[in-house]
C-alpha cells in the first residue's frame, strides 16, 4: 500500500508542478504548451520508476510492462490490434453523435475544415485559396494519423508505463481487475487536471464539468487499453493504442460542417456519446472472459499480473 501511496503523490503532484507555468502564465496559449504537455505526460512513467527501483526494488522491465514481448508474432498481432481499435472506437464515436444531431458533418465538400484552413491562413495574413483539391488535404490527413499514432507511442509511453504499466497490476493484486480497471481510469482522468480545468479538451464546459467528462472519457477508454494490458502481457499494446487516439482525436475536424461547432462534452470520443460503443465493446470482452490474462502470461509472470480475474 505504502508504493501505491508513494506512486499517486509523485504522479499527481509532478503532473501539477510540471503544469504550473501554464497556470502562471497564459494557460494554453502559453508559447511553450506543447513543451508543458510532453513534460507531463512523463510523469507517470517517473513515478513508477522511482515506485520500482526505491520502494519495492523489483526488476523494473517486467514490474513496469516492457516485457514480456515475446513470441514476435503474437507481440505484433496485438499491436496492429492496439492501432486499429482506438481509429475505430474514434470513427464510431463521429457516426453516433451524427446520428444523434450532435454532429453535422459534409463528407462531400468537406466544408468544415476548409473553413478551419482558411482562418488559419487568415491568421498568417495569407489569402491565396488552396491551389489543389480540399479531398487531397483529407487524404492527406487520414494519412498522417497514421505516422502520427507511431511517433506518439513514445510520449504516451511516458503515461501508460505508469498508468498500464504498474498502477493496474498493483491495483488488480490489491482489488481484483473490476475495481482496478476502474479505479485506474478514474486517476488517470484527474492527473489531466491541471490541463482540463485550464480548459484544454473541453474548452466551452466549465471547469468541473470538463474534469468530470474527462474522468468518463479516461475510465472508458481505459478499460480498452486496460484489456490490451492484459491480454498482451506488456505495456507496448496500450501504448500504441493511447497513441493512435491522440493522432487521431481530432478526425471531427475533417468531416464536420462549416459554421457549426461541436461540444466535446457531448460529441466526439472524448464526448457521453463517443462512450457508448466502447462500453459495449468493454461489456462483450467482460462477458467472454478477456479481462482474464492469457494461461502462459499467468503462469510466468505471476509478479504483477497473476491475480488478474473477473
Amino acid at each position: 500500500m505504502r508504493a501505491l501511496w508513494v506512486y499517486l503523490a509523485i504522479s499527481l503532484g509532478l503532473s501539477w508542478l510540471v503544469a504550473l507555468p501554464l497556470w502562471l502564465g497564459d494557460g494554453l496559449e502559453t508559447p511553450r504548451f506543447t513543451l508543458v504537455a510532453l513534460a507531463m505526460m512523463c510523469t507517470p512513467a517517473l513515478a513508477a520508476f522511482v515506485v520500482v527501483r526505491f520502494v519495492e526494488r523489483r526488476p523494473l522491465a517486467r514490474s513496469l510492462g516492457l516485457v514480456p514481448v515475446r513470441p514476435w508474432g503474437r507481440f505484433f498481432a496485438w499491436m496492429g490490434l492496439a492501432f486499429l481499435v482506438p481509429l475505430l472506437l474514434v470513427a464510431a464515436a463521429l457516426v453516433v453523435a451524427a446520428a444523434s444531431g450532435l454532429y453535422t458533418t459534409d463528407l462531400t465538400g468537406f466544408s468544415g475544415l476548409q473553413e478551419t484552413i482558411d482562418a488559419q491562413f487568415a491568421a498568417l495574413g495569407v489569402t491565396e485559396e488552396l491551389e489543389f483539391p480540399i479531398e487531397v488535404l483529407v487524404v492527406a490527413q487520414l494519412a498522417n494519423i497514421v505516422v502520427g499514432s507511431v511517433i506518439n507511442l513514445v510520449p504516451a509511453l511516458g503515461e501508460e508505463i505508469g498508468w498500464r504499466g504498474w498502477l493496474l497490476p498493483r491495483l488488480t493484486d490489491r482489488y481484483g481487475v473490476l475495481v482496478a480497471v476502474l479505479l485506474s481510469g478514474v486517476i488517470w482522468g484527474v492527473w489531466h487536471a491541471p490541463l482540463v480545468l485550464l480548459g484544454y479538451n473541453y474548452p466551452d464546459a466549465s471547469p468541473l464539468v470538463a474534469l468530470a467528462t474527462m474522468v468518463g472519457f479516461c475510465t472508458v477508454t481505459g478499460a480498452v487499453f486496460s484489456w490490451l494490458r492484459i491480454r498482451s502481457g506488456n505495456v507496448w499494446a496500450p501504448a500504441l493504442a493511447h497513441g493512435s487516439l491522440n493522432a487521431a482525436a481530432g478526425m471531427h475536424v475533417l468531416f464536420g460542417a462549416a459554421g457549426t461547432s461541436v461540444d466535446t462534452t457531448q460529441a466526439t470520443i472524448l464526448g457521453w456519446s463517443g462512450w457508448i460503443v466502447p462500453l459495449v465493446l468493454v461489456a462483450v470482452l467482460a462477458a467472454t472472459g478477456q479481462f482474464r490474462p492469457r494461461p502462459s502470461a499467468a503462469a510466468s509472470d505471476r509478479e504483477p499480473l497473476g491475480r488478474m480475474e473477473l
